[in-house]
């Protein structure tokens, strides 16, 4: 086995001591199982944007925040610092998110440090005390289906409550652990709050997670989680526990045609440009026709 060039820098300081095996590869970044000086990790080491499959990242970014202006005038001008930022900003994103949702008790992989382009997470196990399959990978009873489903819309909804949406979700990148599914790839977490697209990223995630699990439970199609979550979200009132149904209605509201009207009146006065006057004072009405 090649050791990615990457990993050579993590041995020579003892961060890592040695390259076990590939683990995966994604269309991010590729994993490797690799021993520490105390346990066995995984290091996740991210692609060379030429060898990315990952596009469109402007989706995700909006609302972002960059700590440096210096930094943040050089990503938008797009110069070569400005990539090179924008790459570092996108791998610091996924440490980020692995931080915050792991102090807020969403189940995530717990980061161990990024360098240079490598971060160290830990190993995901299952009760086995093999590397943890992914979902994709797994079969369920409708039992099954319904207990992973829920378990992962509780995820959902307290990411959701920490300011953020996972934004890829899908069957490839959650993890079937041995206390239940994990989490992983974050780099394009988005801030729900700052972000136009993020109901429909949420909507997609939730779409994805429910046109899998379906094919195992069947009626698990026939729920709208997702549009009563961000409604919840919406009116401020979603929280860890919130009890969900899966039941949604869009609310009927009745047209307001005077109001319409009202508001069209009022646009049309404020464009209405203003009547001069002449010095003389308020012009009084118009005398009639002379007499004879």
């Amino acid at each position: 086995m090649k050791i990615p060039d990457r990993l050579i820098p993590l041995l020579e300081y003892g961060l890592i001591t040695e390259v076990v095996r590939p683990l995966m590869s994604g269309k991010e970044a590729a994993v490797y199982i690799v021993a520490t000086p105390d346990a066995y990790c995984v290091a996740k080491v991210y692609k060379d944007a030429e060898h990315r499959s990952f596009r469109q990242r402007t989706a995700y970014t909006e609302g972002r925040q960059v700590r440096n202006s210096r930094q943040r005038r050089a990503m938008e001008k797009g110069s070569r610092f400005g990539k090179e930022q924008n790459e570092s900003a996108w791998q610091e994103a996924e440490v980020d998110a692995l931080y915050k949702l792991s102090a807020a008790g969403i189940r995530v992989p717990k980061p161990l440090g990024l360098h240079d382009g490598v971060l160290l997470m830990e190993l995901v196990m299952d009760p086995d005390g093999q590397p943890a399959p992914r979902l994709c990978d797994c079969r369920y009873s409708p039992a099954q289906a319904w207990n992973t489903y829920h378990f992962v819309l509780k995820q959902v909804v307290g990411m959701l409550c920490a300011g953020m949406i996972h934004g890829d979700l899908s069957e490839y990148n959650i993890l079937l652990g041995e206390d239940g599914p994990v989490i992983i790839d974050l780099p394009q977490a988005v801030d729900a709050a700052n972000n136009q697209s993020a109901r429909m990223l949420l909507m997609r995630d939730i779409d994805n997670l429910t046109a899998f699990l379906s094919k195992f439970a069947p009626d698990i199609a026939d729920t709208r989680y997702g549009p009563e979550i961000w409604s919840l979200y919406e009116r401020a009132q979603l929280y860890p526990d919130s009890p969900l149904t899966g039941r949604w209605v869009p609310p009927h509201r009745r047209a307001d045609p005077r109001g319409v009207l009202r508001e069209v009146e009022a646009v049309a006065r404020e464009a209405r440009p203003p009547v001069a006057r002449r010095s003389g004072g308020p012009k009084g009405p118009p005398k009639g026709p002379p007499r004879r």
